[in-house]
């Protein structure tokens, strides 16, 4: 058998956000498996800083996977799904941006509006479209506000006033030298065939090799509407436009060209071997010591 991982490449379609690597900017992604964070992490390392500079909001259960530690200590923030944890998470998300963005030198961070796997939202999703007069949407589902809301009041709020609430002088020193967010970057990752890689297929590579399709887009912050309903209408068309992507992708290989261009170009990248093995060898070595350390926490307590 075949290791997909080392025969894995990433084509790239849309804007070259290469080019925005150093300036601040907000990701949103689609989300349809645990792939789509290793896809995503794949595509940024030719981004310059990027990957270094970046900040995840990520379902709190990873807080409890390997590689929770990791993005505890690089400053991630894990949030809870649920209606009773809504406000109280979008408090302490604001508080955790106030408190880590700046002061860490972060330059984008990234969320999954959709709150959740696509095959677990799609049902749920059409049923409050149908309801509301909203789109009806197969592959991708109607995002959610709160978090998007949340990041575009304080980061860009930031440029606007140069402070974050914060007391001392060095922090606020740090922010001055901020522009807040300047872009929204909008990312489609399309499987072929409409079927999500996982996680245990980047690690162990047990599918064949295969060809992941990522578009982007960037809209720069002036072109984004602030209030929350406007927002609301502005972020609804966003995943529309990503439903359309997906459906010409899934019908002919390819995206749609831009508007006014007959012809699509497309950029190809392979996975460097190096960082692959990299990659790989933490993931068996963190995933043996979560495994082993589960183990000794069962018998203590059981």
């Amino acid at each position: 058998m075949r290791f997909s991982l080392l025969c894995l490449s990433v084509t790239e379609w849309g804007d070259d956000v290469r080019d925005i690597s150093e300036e601040e900017a907000m990701v949103i992604v689609n989300h349809q498996s645990t792939g789509d964070v290793c896809t995503l992490m794949m595509c940024l390392q030719d981004k310059g800083t990027v990957v270094r500079k970046m900040m995840w909001l990520m379902d709190h259960v990873f807080k409890y996977t390997n590689f929770g530690l990791v993005s505890l200590i690089h400053g991630d923030f894990f949030i809870r799904q649920g209606k009773a944890h809504r406000d109280k998470q979008l408090v302490y998300l604001k508080e955790h941006l106030e408190k880590y963005y700046h002061s860490r030198d972060r330059k984008w961070i990234v969320l999954f509006p959709e709150g959740g796997f696509l095959r677990k939202r799609r049902e749920t999703s059409q049923m409050f479209a149908k309801k509301n007069s909203l789109p009806h949407l197969t592959h991708v589902t109607l995002p959610r506000l709160g978090a998007t809301h949340i990041i575009l009041k304080t980061l860009s709020a930031q440029q606007e006033n140069g402070s974050v609430g914060s007391n001392t002088g060095t922090r606020n020193q740090t922010v001055n030298k901020s522009k807040g967010l300047q872009w929204v970057i909008d990312v489609t990752i399309a499987y072929p065939k409409a079927r999500p890689m996982d996680i245990q297929t980047w690690i162990f590579g047990y599918k064949p090799p295969t060809v992941t399709h990522v578009h982007y887009r960037m809209y720069p912050i002036k072109e984004v509407p602030m209030e929350a309903g406007a927002l609301t209408d502005w972020l609804y068309q966003r995943f529309v436009e990503k439903e359309e992507l997906l459906a010409h992708f899934y019908d002919t290989g390819s995206f749609p060209p831009p508007e006014g261009q007959k012809e699509a170009a497309s950029r190809q990248m392979t996975l460097d071997p190096v960082w692959l093995c990299m990659v790989q060898s933490f993931a068996f070595a963190s995933g043996y010591m979560w495994y082993n350390v589960l183990q000794y926490l069962y018998c203590c307590l059981f």
